[in-house]
């Protein structure tokens, strides 16, 4: 048994191996995870998201963004402050909701690294395509979940696992900084843990409200 990066309980067991990658399954909260011998160093996983080309002036990018700005955007109320976690180099959702009125900080760990926005509180926070590149999930989205005011949202993009995936083919496990997949009883769990209400707003979406 392997501990889960994000529930931290030692109830994960083999899931998928192949020539390459090794995968765990927790069965407490059915996070599928990358074994750590598997992930790229800082040094590599930067020089694979400088390939991206973000562009906060592509409409088709802004398209993509808007399945999280939407739904958000008509739960939180102006005024209201927000970051956007993991912008990336091209921080367009952050942009889209500046223009929008709501006043946004960004947070990355290798684009805008400021340690001064992850002391704030916020009465909301997106991660738009993140949790599934991070190492110790439980350990970051509750620190974020902390960040915010009662009765704010964390909002989370992101392929869920389902019942129907093919995980051996799936392309969403080819990236190689993908290292950690969630089904809905993970997001679930998650809301559960830190006493959240939890929406689903499509195939890729969830919406978690803090209940105090």
């Amino acid at each position: 048994m392997y501990p889960c990066p994000l529930c931290n309980t030692k109830r994960s067991s083999l899931y998928f191996s192949d020539a390459a990658c090794t995968y765990y399954r927790c069965s407490e909260c059915e996070l599928i995870f990358l074994d750590s011998r598997h992930h790229l160093t800082p040094t590599a996983e930067k020089a694979h998201y400088d390939t991206h080309n973000n562009d906060p002036g592509d409409a088709r990018y802004r398209d993509f963004l808007r399945r999280l700005f939407d739904p958000m955007s008509q739960r939180v109320s102006l005024p209201a402050r927000g970051m956007d976690f993991g912008c990336g180099p091209g921080p367009a959702l952050a942009l889209m909701f500046a223009e929008a009125g709501y006043e946004m900080t960004t947070y990355d760990k290798y684009f805008a690294c400021d340690s001064n926005a992850l002391e704030n509180k916020y009465d909301f926070i997106t991660c738009t395509e993140v949790v599934e590149h991070l190492a110790q999930p439980g350990e970051v989205l509750g620190a974020l979940l902390e960040q915010i005011l009662s009765r704010g949202w964390l909002g989370v993009m992101t392929r869920f696992i389902t019942p129907e995936t093919d995980f051996a083919s799936w392309y969403y496990r080819r990236d190689p900084t993908h290292i950690a997949f969630y089904s809905h009883t993970s997001l679930r769990w998650l809301a559960g843990r830190h006493q959240c209400d939890i929406e689903f707003a499509g195939d890729d979406i969830a919406l978690l409200r803090k209940i105090s």
